[in-house]
């Protein structure tokens, strides 16, 4: 039976185009590296927290004589979760609405239970993890990637990104998140009983023009134009001329040919 708990953590990042311009960019390959190799072709798989539904595209791929389903919070977000699978001419997958302390699914369902980004949104994640865990099948796999901002780290040290991390973990965390959730992910697991953990870690880098300008670009807009600015003003975080002081360093080192940028993610393959 599903968990009976229902998640109140606020999702800062919200569904503004500067979030889907960075989550629609995502693969299964940069994001979930980690898990492939554990992959069959006929597994069921549950990719919680889908949102535009690359990665669950990705995943669905590869497992063509299995099915995978994309759950999110969202419901709009699903009919471009569903565009990109008819679009990919995939006959595998659907998409359903779901919270992930209260997974509305029997038992042992699936093989894979998936999670890229998800955890550190949730007031809960140790529940979030058990209920993972309760829907997947003995001998399956529980898996799940997650930032850490505090050591995301870059080059030149341009004042106002150092108020940009600072402002970001505090309206995190005041929505009831942990934005250090990568370092958190063997602890959260242990509590939850999981025992036969695998837990790496790796990153995305963004040093080269494009992917140096896409970066910046996105956090520019995303300071001042998504559910993360309206909170952080809202919740006395931060005025609007932080916002735009924000996110004017965040283009200026966009412009440097020298500027580099590294997101670590903690990541685990727990054997159910």
């Amino acid at each position: 039976m599903p968990h009976e708990q229902r998640d109140t953590a606020v999702y800062v990042h919200g569904h503004h185009e500067s979030v889907l311009r960075s989550h629609s960019r995502r693969t299964a390959a940069d994001s979930a590296a980690y898990l492939l190799p554990a992959l069959a072709p006929d597994q069921a798989i549950l990719d919680i927290g889908c949102g535009p539904g690359t990665i669950t595209a990705d995943l669905a791929a590869l497992v063509p004589h299995g099915r995978v389903t994309g759950l999110d919070a969202a419901p709009g977000i699903l009919a471009r979760a569903r565009a990109v699978a008819r679009e990919r001419g995939l006959d595998n997958t659907d998409f359903v609405t779901g919270d992930v302390l209260a997974l509305d699914f029997p038992d042992a369902s699936f093989d894979v239970v998936h999670a890229h980004q998800v955890l550190q949104h949730v007031g809960d994640p140790v529940g979030a993890l058990r209920e993972m865990r309760r829907v997947c099948r003995p001998g399956g796999i529980v898996a799940v990637r997650d930032a850490d901002y505090t050591a995301m780290t870059w080059y030149p040290r341009v004042p106002g990104l150092e108020e940009w991390l600072g402002l970001y973990r505090r309206v995190a965390r005041a929505g009831g998140g942990e934005p250090d959730a990568g370092r958190r992910l063997l602890s959260w697991a242990r509590r939850a009983g999981l025992t036969d953990v695998t837990a790496t870690a790796s990153t995305w880098c963004f040093a080269d023009a494009a992917t140096r300008a896409w970066w910046s670009g996105l956090w520019a807009d995303r300071t001042v134009a998504s559910d993360y600015a309206r909170l952080a003003v809202d919740g006395g975080h931060a005025g609007r001329g932080d916002l735009e002081r924000i996110a004017a360093a965040w283009r200026e080192w966009g412009r440097r040919e020298d500027a580099w940028f590294a997101v670590l993610h903690g990541e685990l393959l727990c054997r159910v």
